[in-house]
């Protein structure tokens, strides 16, 4: 028995000693990644059949589309994994003009189109732009680098809290987000700000008077506009008699979308909601499509990844010694951890519908783009850990001696 509790031991020492490589969290955030976008290409295709093969005649039209997002995608993040520090930094000081010259343009007559009542878009083309998802990536750098500044300064030169080095940016990307009514990126960008704050050893009782602020704001601007007041009020109750048939529709046929999945789904292209029931099957609701699809198995997989997604990136975060980096990193775990929940929330009929994306598995070129950027920036810190640098070289020169051997 004795014997058999030691090897137990044993083992377990083995395990934690694996999970606490340098490497491993590098690993992680690849394999979490590449698995996501995977199930996503996958489920895009699938969700967005019907609705392909009634707009463009061929079902294959927005699978194709987000295939090519894939790609350029990929590109930015390969670029952003190899960027030296110093032109972060750079890009950091200029962040937050950049995005808010960015989130104007939706604005301006003949530039911005508006889509769901939302003018928050840019047309280029066949395709759309939307400037938010790349604001708040622009927003995560400059409040680092505002962190970053905070930490640096000496204690009696430190204002009482980094609240006031913060607001500036955020609240000018805020202003020019409800520009456009897009209450539900504009409660991201709250979420980040907020999360970063809280990461930075924000007092307690400053943080709740934050929050409190802010949920009083939100939910002036949910209740004086009749279109967000409707679906504020329909969620708590999506099958009544007075909501099902409008504001409530979405909700709850995807409510009844998850829960027909069963334990093991109907099968990949089988799900009944998507054919007209959830008109944004391949954005929005694409999550409910996975449950009615994949089952239960397959909606435990996809918060399984996303969980491995975040734990990789804040032990990036943990291990970087550049306070920069570890802010930046911290933003960006965030940023997804929020957006995913949000997402969720919406489809269990949790939160109201603010039409937010899943990251890494929704349609959508801009968010798309982002996130992988987002990924790339992670990478890039990975990379620079001094283990991590070791042993990508150990394993290139590795292969580069087994293909010189073959060749010879």
């Amino acid at each position: 028995m004795n014997n058999n509790n030691k090897k137990i031991s044993s083992r377990r020492a083995e395990t934690v000693h694996l999970l606490n490589r340098p490497t491993v969290p590098y690993y992680l955030l690849l394999f979490s990644v590449f698995f996501l976008t995977g199930l996503g290409l996958v489920m895009v295709l699938s969700a967005s059949s019907v609705k392909s093969l009634e707009q463009s005649g061929n079902s294959y039209a927005v699978f194709l589309k987000q295939l090519l997002f894939l790609v350029v995608a990929s590109l930015f993040a390969f670029i952003a994994s190899r960027m030296p520090p110093q032109s972060w930094l750079a890009i950091a000081k200029v962040a937050i003009f950049a995005s808010a010259a960015f989130l104007i343009l939706p604005q301006i007559h003949g530039i911005g189109k508006t889509i769901n009542g939302n003018t928050n878009w840019i047309g280029f083309g066949p395709f759309t732009i939307q400037p938010s998802d790349f604001a708040k990536f622009g927003l995560i750098l400059y409040c680092s680098l505002q962190l970053k500044r905070y930490e640096e300064r000496a204690d009696g030169e430190r204002p009482l809290n980094p609240i006031g080095l913060l607001l500036p940016g955020v609240l000018t990307v805020l202003i020019l987000i409800m520009l456009g009514r897009d209450l539900g990126t504009a409660l991201i960008v709250m979420a980040i700000a907020g999360s970063m704050l809280f990461i930075c050893g924000l007092r307690f009782r400053h943080f709740i008077l934050i929050a409190l602020i802010s949920g009083v704001a939100v939910t002036a601007l949910a209740i004086t506009h009749p279109n967000r007041r409707t679906r504020f009020v329909a969620f708590l109750d999506p099958f009544s008699q007075h909501f099902y048939k409008d504001a409530g529709w979405q909700t709850a046929h995807s409510i009844m979308g998850l829960a027909s999945g069963g334990l093991f789904g109907v099968g990949l292209g089988a799900s009944r909601q998507k054919w007209g029931n959830l008109s944004e099957a391949n954005t929005d609701f694409i999550f409910s499509v996975i449950g009615e699809e994949m089952g239960l198995v397959g909606t435990l997989l996809v918060l399984a990844l996303y969980a491995i997604l975040i734990y990789a990136i804040f032990r990036i975060s943990v291990q970087t010694k550049d306070i920069f980096s570890r802010y930046v990193c911290a933003g960006i775990a965030c940023w997804l951890m929020v957006q995913v929940a949000v997402n969720l929330g919406s489809d269990i009929g949790v939160f109201p519908v603010i039409g937010v994306t899943l990251p890494f598995i929704s349609y959508g070129g801009s968010a798309l783009v982002a996130n992988f950027i987002g990924i790339g920036f992670v990478a890039n810190v990975a990379r620079r850990e001094p283990e991590v640098r070791k042993y990508l070289q150990d394993q290139k020169l590795s292969s580069k001696s087994k293909s010189s051997g073959t060749a010879s």
